[in-house]
């Protein structure tokens, strides 16, 4: 999942939101003098100047982002009322590298948000987030901006601009647009109450996720309530149960690493049951935090503020500038998947379903016995288990893997530094190399989940790549995850999705580190349905045997991974691919019914999405990857609203993409030169078709992605 580092100039300050608190009269003596020696506003005088997270405190963020905001609207104010004519210098330009310091203090802060919180930080964000969304507003509603804006964008010397300036310009002027520059005053009224209160929300919904997924364990004090788990399992959940001080007992939990291997090993069907209710719970517990309230606001709002910018819904609002173009374009292709993968998916039901039968189960499939059945059918078909894959995936080998990927295709080189300030004992930090052996970043790793930490993984950045108008700055990217811990004296073992998930974020930080545009917004401006693109290709690299054989070793003997071992994993690729595709695809549609209909406040939450999956014939052994209540893609976040589609959009272009490494071969130079140059080195400065295009010199084709995917229905 990609986040900071495509964040448009609109969302710039809303990556998270919440209420305003109440001001303190002594507050801004007391932030005066925290400014004096305030970290966050001083230059950062470590190595590759990244932040110095050991001289960082929580009293530092709110008055440096003041400051910062003052000294971004006198940027503002010096660029809208100079007494010289507008021109692309001084306008677009100069509008494109206002406001620095408090985009550098911005990225320290939702950095720590969302990888190292805690209770402070959260009410700092509730208290920030409206001067940041206020802030936006200023800019964005500001008309005699907007007018110089609009006569660069008529003279004549435009034509002479480059693709990228072009770009850059209508991107700015788009903003203004979509950000409300037309509307008259009334309504820019409207607009400002809209987005200030969507920021409070967005930020909430999150935040109640966060708790309920530190609050909830179920803690196992029977040891035959452990049957079928294996060892490394048991050993977690004991881990789990001695950091709370719970010893000789058993601690699992709704964070991906504790849950997904309790459902998938578990034999006490009743505790699966209990796990998997929790999870689908979240945000839906009405006397402990529920999103649905806040559901129905968000909706409202943001249908609300589509409608005063001159669009019907919020999916038309949102994917008029994406490559989708608008919402026919989203349904009719997830209808196109719908059917052969839900075909796969009743057949994958089906064989679960015989195998609970031959065992004399008695009962009948429910979701929470869907990774529990597929894993015993995935190892008898094909004598597979995680259990014999795990010793061959370290996460150190597995990072390594992709680092040498990187270094076959493009030359890059990846040197750990132990000199650097992290924010977090787990953090490791790397110094990136381009194959000329010059500086091209720095790259953090933090990958074990801790109650700190949100679910999931992501990229972000502490600080993105510049070179407008001074030296050139060069990107501190990060990799965040949540994968298995080590146990024992085991290192980190990690399943063959983790992998996956590890080479998929790692291709985002590539997109990150190899982005070689000239200006900020142009680097932003990577659409969401393009921007999975650069991370789901690395994927393919992850399964590849040629690959496996380099990264897959043993972690105590070092031998590869066998050859029969790996032909298990080929024959398998295709093995539960229905299910997996269905409850995407289910999520997808759920996003895309909420965004494109018209809602009011008395809207019964539980009753649409169930309205939403019954349409498109949701089978009832499977259930939608996220629900409405914890859909954090679609409602802690603008980002992914309306735009969930954008992981299958852009798996057709990946797989269609890595057809060209697989006919010109795996590492092949000419291929790997190609992608960078149109594909990762050009952020959003182009029009994304046509850089794929470019790189591919055709149209993407959705066969390879539904061969991929075992999803290619027999014609009658």
């Amino acid at each position: 999942m990609k986040t900071a580092l495509h964040v448009t100039i609109l969302a710039l300050f809303m990556l998270a939101a919440c209420a305003r608190k109440g001001d303190d009269p002594q507050q801004p003596q007391k932030e005066d003098a925290v400014v004096e020696t305030n970290p966050l506003l001083a230059d950062w005088n470590t190595p590759f100047g990244v932040p110095p997270f050991g001289e960082i405190e929580n009293k530092h963020f709110v008055p440096a982002i003041k400051t910062a905001i003052a000294q971004h609207q006198a940027e503002i104010d010096s660029i809208a009322k100079s007494p010289d004519s507008a021109t692309f210098e001084n306008t677009v330009e100069a509008l494109d590298r206002s406001g620095e310091k408090l985009s550098r203090i911005r990225h320290v802060f939702y950095g720590l948000l969302g990888a190292n919180t805690n209770d402070e930080l959260n009410e700092i964000a509730k208290q920030i987030s409206p001067l940041l969304s206020k802030h936006q507003d200023n800019i964005l509603l500001n008309e005699v901006l907007f007018a110089r804006l609009g006569a660069v964008r008529v003279q004549k010397s435009v034509q002479a601009l480059s693709t990228e300036q072009k770009t850059l310009l209508e991107e700015f002027y788009q903003d203004f647009v979509r950000g409300g520059a037309n509307l008259d005053d009334s309504d820019k009224a409207k607009l400002r109450q809209i987005n200030e209160t969507l920021s409070v929300l967005t930020l909430q919904f999150g935040q109640n996720i966060l708790k309920e997924d530190n609050e909830y364990k179920l803690v196992i004090e029977d040891e035959a309530d452990l049957a079928g788990l294996p060892n490394r399992v048991i050993e977690g959940g004991a881990k789990a149960a001695a950091e709370q001080e719970l010893e000789g007992k058993w601690v699992f939990t709704l964070h991906k690493p504790s849950l997904l291997p309790f459902l998938t090993h578990s034999e006490k069907r009743d505790l699966r049951e209990k796990m998997f209710k929790a999870y689908i719970a979240r945000g839906a517990n009405a006397n402990l935090l529920d999103n649905r309230e806040i559901i129905k606001q968000i909706i409202d709002l943001r249908t609300r503020k589509a409608q005063l910018l001159g669009f019907g819904t919020h999916a038309d609002f949102a994917l008029a500038r994406r490559m989708a173009g608008n919402p026919k374009n989203v349904y009719d292709l997830l209808g196109k998947l719908w059917k052969p993968a839900l075909t796969v998916a009743q057949k994958e039901a089906g064989d679960l379903q015989q195998l609970i039968d031959e065992e004399g189960g008695g009962f009948k499939l429910e979701a929470w016995d869907w990774w529990y059945y597929a894993e015993k059918v995935r190892k008898a078909r094909f004598d597979l288990d995680d259990g014999e894959l795990r010793p061959y995936f370290s996460l150190e080998n597995v990072q390594n893997g992709a680092f040498e990927v990187a270094t076959r295709l493009y030359g890059l080189t990846f040197h750990q530094r132990t000199d650097l300030p992290v924010y977090h004992p787990d953090v490791k930090t790397y110094e990136v190399k381009d194959k000329d052996g010059t500086h091209l970043g720095i790259f953090y790793t933090d990958f074990f989940p801790r109650s700190s930490k949100r679910g999931g993984a992501w990229c972000g950045a502490f600080r993105e790549a510049s070179k407008l108008g001074h030296r050139k700055v060069a990107p501190i990217v990060t990799n965040v995850g949540n994968f298995s811990m080590p146990t024992g004296d085991k290192p980190a073992l990690l399943s063959f999705e983790e992998a996956n998930t590890l080479f998929h974020e790692f291709g985002h930080a590539l997109h990150s580190l190899l982005n070689d545009t000239t200006y900020h917004r142009t680097r932003d401006a990577v659409q969401v349905d393009f921007v999975e693109l650069p991370s789901q290709i690395m994927e393919n690299w992850a399964a590849e045997p040629e690959v496996l054989r380099m990264y897959a070793r043993h972690y105590k003997t070092g031998e590869p991974i066998p050859d029969a071992l790996i032909a298990k994993i080929e024959k398998s690729a295709t093995f539960n691919q229905g299910f997996e595709t269905v409850e995407y695809l289910a999520a997808s549609f759920l996003d895309m019914d909420w965004h494109t209909a018209h809602h009011g406040l008395a809207m019964d939450v539980d009753k649409f999405e169930q309205e939403s999956l019954q349409k498109i014939g949701l089978l009832p052994e499977v259930v939608s990857r996220y629900q409405s209540n914890n859909f954090r893609h679609i409602f802690s976040g603008s980002y992914y609203a309306a735009g969930y589609y954008s992981y299958i959009w852009a798996a057709v272009l990946d797989a269609d993409a890595f057809e060209a490494f697989k006919e010109n071969g795996l590492f092949d130079q000419k291929t790997a030169a190609a992608f960078r140059e149109h594909v990762l080195s050009k952020g959003g400065s182009e029009d994304q078709m046509d850089l794929y295009r470019r790189f591919r010199g055709k149209e993407p084709d959705i066969q390879p992605l539904l061969k991929r995917r075992g999803l290619l229905l027999e014609r009658k």
